[in-house]
């Protein structure tokens, strides 16, 4: 009796092993599979973000200067322009610029150990919605975790260049215009730029990786996403 009870608990546990695996696996992938295709597109995506923001002249001048006077660009640098201080401006976007690209640099490993530790429960989900949905996965899970932790870094680069003492000799004169609308905080608002510039080129090379098979660098680049979850 005891042999036939052992008999049956090792067909069940085979069978239920059997069904397991079949749901947990989709056109030939599984589900671990898919989570991992998923964490590396996003870290190739964050290796090519680092690099082209990282390059000179990657943050433009109209590009720094709307993240900070959204609204108010024009009437802020015809203010300026009219002042004489169109030139101190451009010098200090110009710094600005060198120190969006130096965090967006050193921002890289950030998203990489966030990317790596980041819990993902259905990568058959994020393969098969398609677009960017890894990358607005990333954005809406661990997003506002990556821009804090990235704050530190803007405001150390803020701090070696002595922006936060220029910028605040600039809005000076806006100040009596603009008023309460100025965006006083440079660090959060440029670590949040950094972080955007970021999300956007993995962005690109997700949708790259989905569309173009030379994208595809890896084995398992190319078995996941060549079949389409």
């Amino acid at each position: 009796m005891k042999k036939i009870f052992l008999l049956y608990a090792v067909l069940f546990g085979l069978l239920f092993s059997s069904c397991s695996n079949m749901s947990s696996r989709r056109n030939g992938i599984s589900q671990f599979e898919a989570i991992n295709a998923i964490k590396e597109a996003l870290s190739l995506g964050t290796k090519y973000g680092g690099t082209l923001l990282s390059s000179k002249n990657a943050f433009s001048k109209e590009t720094l200067l709307s993240a900070i006077l959204p609204e108010e660009l024009v009437k802020f640098t015809s203010v300026l322009s009219t002042l004489g201080l169109s030139s101190e401006l451009d010098r200090f976007t110009g710094t600005l610029g060198t120190a969006a690209a130096q965090t967006a640099e050193k921002s890289v490993p950030i998203f990489l150990s966030g990317i790596g530790n980041m819990k993902i429960k259905d990568g058959f989900k994020l393969i098969s919605n398609g677009g960017t949905s890894a990358t607005d996965y990333l954005r809406l899970s661990i997003g506002d975790t990556l821009r804090r932790s990235i704050t530190p870094i803007m405001n150390n680069a803020l701090a070696t260049y002595n922006l936060d003492t220029q910028w605040k000799k600039l809005i000076q004169p806006a100040q009596l215009f603009l008023g309460n609308k100025l965006n006083l905080d440079l660090g959060n608002f440029m670590a949040g730029l950094v972080a955007n510039a970021m999300f956007n080129k993995i962005e690109q090379k997700e949708v790259q990786i989905r569309t173009d098979a030379s994208a595809r660098t890896s084995g398992l680049l190319q078995k996941v996403f060549g079949r389409g979850g």
